[in-house]
């Protein structure tokens, strides 16, 4: 009998809801042998305003679901888990679990890509209340860059607007300016959408910011760098599945998660609703 993903070593990618298919669409472009397993947990977004221990313990369990789904390396394509969760899985919860498997963030691969662009060291962050608050983008600047200014913006409205599909909405440009125009106050060059949901208002934004800025989005950035590093890990490389396909999961409705996540991911998909 044919295996299914689930029984081979995948690539796992995790949203708190549809951003990420964005990134699984770039990944897949870039990378189309591998097999992957897409688990967004719309049942519990948006991650944004959720306190530390909600976030690390709804990234927990995801991760523990999809390594056991058959994942041996998952990229946490979600800002939030990304900021407030990474380190600690990477540093306490694999170790002591699943040493031999890894688990990788979509927050340093942005930063290090607005480093390399950034010419007058004025970095622009929009993204969720959480992902700001965690400091990680002005951290991971720093790190690469002490010289790096970081001015940071809050977006709680852009998530609730992209899950209901009104990107395209005369009220969301409106939001969009008002959360914009400081960052351009500050004579930024580079700006980092921080937010998977924010690709999908990639074009709205540089109508707004225009052909100046440099936008990061993270789509694209990811899947060039996973490419690099799969080059480097021949050991975790050698050992994932090709050629079975993609499986998408949620937690929240089907129905939803199909008609909204195909815009995502730009073409029509089939899921399955799963609890963990």
């Amino acid at each position: 009998m044919a295996k299914t993903i689930s029984e081979n070593y995948s690539i796992g990618i995790f949203d708190s809801g549809f951003g990420g298919l964005e990134i699984l669409r770039e990944i897949v472009k870039e990378l189309p042998q591998y097999d992957y397993i897409y688990l967004g947990d719309s049942a519990r977004a948006p991650y944004g305003n959720r306190s530390k221990e909600e976030i690390y313990d709804f990234t927990k369990k995801a991760v523990d679901f999809l390594f056991k789904r058959g994942c041996h390396l998952i990229i946490l394509a979600c800002n939030t888990a990304s900021s407030e969760a990474l380190r600690k899985i990477q540093r306490e919860y694999l170790p002591k679990h699943y040493p031999e498997k890894r688990v990788l963030g979509v927050v340093i691969p942005a930063a290090e890509s607005a480093a390399q662009v950034t010419k007058n060291n004025r970095v622009g962050v929009i993204a969720t209340k959480g992902t700001v608050n965690s400091g990680a983008f002005k951290r991971e600047l720093k790190k690469l860059n002490f010289q790096i200014q970081v001015f940071q913006q809050s977006c709680p409205l852009l998530v609730p607007i992209v899950e209901k599909g009104e990107q395209d909405s005369k009220a969301t440009k409106e939001v969009l300016e008002d959360y914009l125009k400081p960052l351009m106050s500050k004579n930024i060059d580079t700006l980092i959408l921080g937010c998977t949901h924010y690709g999908l208002l990639e074009n709205q934004i540089r109508e707004i910011i225009g052909n100046k800025i440099n936008i990061i989005s993270e789509g694209r950035v990811i899947a060039e760098k996973l490419n690099n590093y799969l080059k480097r890990h021949f050991e975790i490389e050698s050992i994932l599945s090709k050629n079975l396909g993609i499986e998408f999961l949620t937690t929240d409705s089907n129905n939803k998660f199909e008609e909204l996540g195909s815009k995502f991911f730009g073409k029509l998909i089939k899921s399955q609703k799963v609890f963990y």
